[in-house]
């Protein structure tokens, strides 16, 4: 089990943009920022690009799935995948 390169680096970014906007909108209910538009802007546009990035994420679960012929969910359910079959290709 593991993640491809681009995998990898999908879920470096997930978790990045997951602290941004939590640290962000944690900033917004202080009392030196509380109001400020410059702030509340950056939360927004950061959430956005979340759902973006989450979005990717699944379009590329997906993609991988079907092109390696394997239910990748279950493999993260479960964490277990069946062994290589003769004549599977590693690329």
């Amino acid at each position: 089990l593991g993640h491809n390169p681009l995998g990898a680096w999908m879920i470096v970014a997930l978790l990045a943009m997951i602290a941004l906007v939590a640290g962000t909108g944690w900033l917004s209910t202080t009392d030196r920022f509380w109001g400020v538009e410059w702030l509340q802007e950056t939360h927004h546009l950061l959430a956005d690009a979340l759902l973006v990035l989450a979005t990717l994420h699944v379009a590329g679960v997906a993609y991988t799935s079907l092109r390696h012929r394997e239910n990748l969910v279950r493999a993260m359910i479960t964490g277990r995948k069946p062994p290589p079959r003769a004549g599977d290709v590693f690329e």
